[in-house]
């Protein structure tokens, strides 16, 4: 599973989010996915604030992964977010979050959920990548750094 096959493209990329907190994020979040891969917005929030009860998906860094299943998706998909100041997010080491990628899956996606996930865990665990996306302003140049390095090796 690659980051091209969670995110439909630039439009599934948010470069500059402006929010209050987490839960406004969350909301936000789920606003913006619900209105692209035509999901029930309320539903995917109420599973998002549900996850975030059992922990923080904040994993340090100035990073968060907030997932969740969604029975009306037939594969995982995603949506990345760049926030414009970073938010308090309760994560392990305490730090506010400043880059976000969402994750949905299918209700009963197991194994490709976890693997979707891991896959996100481990590009977002390259600083050189992260400081990029820090830097960079616009959803098309975003989108570009985060699928760039499966097609540098897949052109290899």
């Amino acid at each position: 599973m690659e980051i091209a096959d969670l995110l439909t493209g630039p439009e599934a990329v948010l470069a500059s989010v402006k929010t209050s907190g987490k839960k406004a994020l969350l909301a936000e979040l789920a606003s913006r996915a619900a209105g692209l891969y035509a999901l029930d917005e309320r539903r995917l929030f109420d599973r998002l604030v549900e996850r975030e009860a059992l922990g923080s998906t904040g994993v340090g860094g100035g990073i968060a992964i907030p997932h969740g299943r969604v029975a009306t998706i037939a594969a995982p998909c995603g949506l990345f977010a760049r926030l414009a100041q970073p938010v308090a997010f309760d994560a392990i080491d305490e730090r506010p979050v400043d880059v976000v990628f969402l994750l949905m899956a299918p209700e009963g996606a197991g194994a490709d959920h976890l693997k979707a996930l891991a896959r996100v865990s481990r590009l977002l665990r390259d600083r050189s990548l992260v400081d990029k996306l820090r830097a960079t302003e616009s959803a098309e140049a975003l989108y570009a750094l985060l699928v760039e390095p499966i097609q540098a090796q897949s052109a290899a």
